[in-house]
């Protein structure tokens, strides 16, 4: 046995690295992944989040929705998704004989409500007034000529 093992038999580890492979114990990422650095961070915001909400969090919300109510809808808009994803699932074809019904009726109620709220409208036509002229009788005189008018028109 020799006291010093031999150079050659022995591996080398030079940048963590033996013969070329990472030696255990040493990552070839020391800082490590993006992504993992991002998720615990977004882990340890979060959590410290709901900390502090726990501690005065309503306060705080009704607080800002009493003295800046612009920044309170602000911040209730900006917690409504933009996008709403809608799947088309079978359709019609895919609906019971029960469920096909229901939807008809559904149908014909809303038809029927537009078409009751359609005979709520009142036509007409606006007169619009006209300024009275500077040369001309004084406006309280204008508007009994003008009350004149409608009611002979009315009667006639």
């Amino acid at each position: 046995m020799h006291p010093k093992p031999n150079r050659d038999t022995v591996p080398r580890v030079i940048n963590g690295r033996i013969n070329g492979r990472f030696a255990p114990g040493h990552s070839g990422n020391p800082g490590g992944s993006p992504e993992a650095a991002r998720k615990a961070l977004n882990k340890s915001t979060l959590l410290e989040m709901h900390r502090a909400f726990n501690i005065g969090g309503r306060k705080a919300i009704e607080k800002v929705m009493r003295q800046q109510p612009a920044v309170f809808l602000k911040l209730l808009v900006l917690l409504v998704p933009r996008e709403l994803q809608v799947e088309h699932s079978g359709g019609v074809k895919a609906m019971s004989d029960e469920e096909l019904e229901q939807a008809i009726e559904a149908i014909q109620t809303m038809l029927a409500a537009r078409a009751s709220e359609a005979a709520k409208v009142i036509e007409g036509s606006a007169e619009p007034d006209a300024l009275p002229d500077p040369n001309g009788p004084s406006p309280e005189a204008a508007l009994e000529g003008h009350r004149d008018a409608r009611q002979r028109r009315a009667e006639g």
